[in-house]
C-alpha cells in the first residue's frame, strides 16, 4: 500500500517524519509524493499556536472529504497536547499522540484489519528516556537533520509545548555519532541538530552539549554541522569555549530572544534579561569568525506597552541581527498567559509586526550587501532558475552562483551583487 505524509510544523517534525517514513519502508509499505496514488494519509501535526491546530484539522478533514476510501491517520504535536479535540476528528481514522508513534504501524495493521477507529493518546512522564530509531536517509539532498534532544522543562508562560512534548530527553552522545556516520556514508556532507530544546541536552542524562555537537563532527565526510534554536542561558563560557574548537561547526547561532524588554521577558517566563543576551552576543561574535545571529521575537505578548515594544526594536538594532522571524503573540489555551491581563488587539499586533519587519528587512538587506566583494565557500545545494545553482556559506549567508555546480561539493565564490533575499556571486 502507498503513503503520503503531510509534516506541520517545526524541524523536529520533519525528522520524525523521517523516522515513520523509514518505518513503513520496513513494513513493506511504498512512499508516494502524490495525494491520487495514496492509500494511506499521515499527518504529523504541529500544536505551537491555535492556527497550527486549525490546519491540523483543515489538513485532515480535507483529505478524507477528498479521498473518502483512504485511511487517515494524526499523530504528532496536536493530539499529545490536546487529546480530546484530536479524538472529536472523527476524519482521522487512526489517532496517536507523538509518544506512541513507535506504535504507528501496529495501529495501521489494526485498522486495516479490523476497520475500527484506533485512538492511543498516553501522557509524557518524568523520567522517560529518549526513543526512536535513528534515520538513515533525510529528503533534501545534501543537508539532514539530526533530532538529538526531545522535550523542554522551561514552561515559558506562553508556550504548550511541554506538555505536547513532555522533559527533557537526551540521544546518548555515541548513538548521535553512529547516526551521523551512517548519513555521511549514504552521501550526506552537512548535518543539522536540533532538538525540542536543544541547548538543554544532557540535563536528564549528565552529558554535555558540546560533547554530543563534538560526536556530531568526527565523521570524516560531514563537512558542516549546524545547531537549530538554543535557549540564551545555556550557552555558558565553558560552552563557548568548547564548541569554538571544533572547525565543521557553522558560525550560525539561532538563539531565541522573544523580547527585548525586560518586562516583557520576565512576564514570559524567560529565564534572561536582555543584558544577558547582548553580552551573550557579544561573546559568540568574538569567539567565532564570521559569527551570524539570528533569532525568534514576538510582538504583542500581554500587556506589552508601546515603550516596551520599541525597547524590543531600539534592541534588535543593537544587536544587529542577520535575520529576524517576528511572531505576532497568539494566546494558547492550557497556558499561563491566555489567563493574563491585558491582551493585545490583533491589529496592534499586526501594526508592531510591521514596524519590527522594517527593521529586520534592514539589517537583513545590509548584512547581504556587506558580503559584496568577499571570496566565501559555499556547498551546492540545487539547481535554480535563470541559470543559477543555489547555496550557503557556513554562515548561512543564501548564495546564488552563475552557471551548474556539484550538488555538495564545496566551491569557492566572489561575491558580485547582492538583494533583500540572496547574494549572487561567480565562480572562482
Amino acid at each position: 500500500m502507498k503513503v503520503k505524509l503531510y509534516t506541520l510544523g517545526c524541524k523536529v517534525n520533519q525528522y520524525e517524519t523521517q523516522e515513520i517514513t523509514e518505518d513503513l519502508l520496513r513494513h513493506g509499505y511504498e512512499i508516494t509524493l502524490s495525494d491520487l496514488q495514496a492509500d494511506i494519509f499521515i499527518v504529523n501535526s504541529c500544536t505551537v499556536t491555535a492556527e497550527s491546530d486549525r490546519k491540523t484539522r483543515q489538513t485532515v478533514r480535507r483529505l478524507k472529504r477528498n479521498y473518502p476510501k483512504s485511511v487517515v491517520a494524526l499523530t504528532g504535536c496536536m493530539p499529545q497536547a490536546f487529546p480530546d479535540m484530536a479524538k472529536e476528528l472523527d476524519a482521522a481514522d487512526i489517532v496517536l499522540g507523538n509518544k506512541d508513534n513507535i506504535n504507528l504501524i501496529s495501529r495501521l495493521n489494526s485498522f486495516l484489519e479490523s476497520k475500527k477507529r484506533q485512538v492511543n493518546i498516553n501522557s509524557h512522564i518524568a523520567g522517560e528516556r529518549f526513543t526512536g530509531a535513528p534515520i538513515t536517509d533525510f529528503n533534501e539532498r545534501t543537508r539532514a537533520i539530526v533530532k538529538i534532544e526531545d522535550g523542554c522543562d522551561r514552561f515559558c508562560s506562553y508556550c504548550i509545548i511541554p506538555t505536547a512534548k513532555g522533559r527533557v530527553r537526551s540521544k546518548p552522545v555515541e548513538e548521535i555519532e553512529k547516526e551521523v556516520n551512517t548519513l555521511s556514508r549514504n552521501g550526506f556532507c552537512e548535518v543539522v541538530l536540533v532538538g525540542i530544546n536543544l541547548s538543554a541536552y544532557g540535563k536528564d542524562s549528565g552529558e554535555k552539549f558540546y560533547d554530543a555537537v563534538r560526536a556530531a563532527c568526527r565523521p570524516e565526510n560531514i563537512k558542516r554541522v549546524r545547531l537549530g534554536s538554543l535557549e540564551p542561558d545555556h550557552i555558558t563560557d565553558e560552552v563557548i569555549c568548547e564548541l569554538a574548537k571544533l572547525p565543521k561547526l557553522c558560525p550560525q547561532f539561532h538563539i531565541s530572544l522573544q523580547s527585548g524588554c525586560n518586562g516583557t521577558l520576565k512576564r514570559m517566563n524567560r529565564h534572561y534579561t536582555a543584558e544577558d543576551y547582548y553580552e551573550l552576543c557579544e561573546k559568540l561574535r568574538k569567539n567565532f569568525t564570521d559569527c551570524t545571529l539570528t533569532t525568534d521575537i514576538m510582538v504583542g505578548f500581554a500587556g506589552e506597552s508601546d515603550e516596551d515594544f520599541t525597547q524590543t526594536v531600539e534592541f534588535a538594532k543593537k544587536v544587529g541581527f542577520e535575520k529576524i522571524h517576528i511572531f505576532p503573540y497568539s494566546v494558547r489555551q492550557g497556558t499561563r498567559a491566555a489567563e493574563f491581563d491585558g491582551q493585545i488587539e490583533k491589529s496592534v499586533k499586526e501594526k508592531r509586526a510591521a514596524i519590527l519587519n522594517e527593521t529586520a528587512v534592514m539589517l537583513r538587506r545590509n548584512f547581504l550587501k556587506n558580503q559584496v566583494g568577499r571570496t566565501l565557500e559555499i556547498i551546492p545545494e540545487s539547481k535554480h532558475k535563470n541559470g543559477y545553482s543555489f547555496g550557503y556559506t557556513a554562515n548561512y549567508t543564501p548564495v546564488m552562483v552563475k552557471g551548474e555546480l556539484e550538488e555538495g561539493k564545496p566551491i569557492n565564490v566572489l561575491i558580485t551583487d547582492s538583494d533583500d533575499e540572496y547574494c549572487y556571486s561567480e565562480k572562482i
